[in-house]
């Protein structure tokens, strides 16, 4: 299974991949590799495993 993401800063627009932990799931806050701004992930996983990732700016 790959746990990894191609995401877009939600405050620069960089695209960044991120790593997420294979147990990970739930809220996740994570700072933009390029603007250091921090990201509030949502992470879960379909039925079949594939990892689905929303990425907002954290509050």
């Amino acid at each position: 299974m790959d746990d990894t993401a191609l995401l877009t800063c939600p405050y620069c627009f960089e695209s960044i991949e991120v790593y997420i932990d294979p147990q990970s799931e739930g809220e996740l806050i994570r700072d933009c590799d390029v603007c250091c701004r921090p990201w509030s992930l949502q992470v879960s996983r379909g039925v079949d495993g594939e990892l689905l990732i929303r990425a907002n700016r954290a509050q």
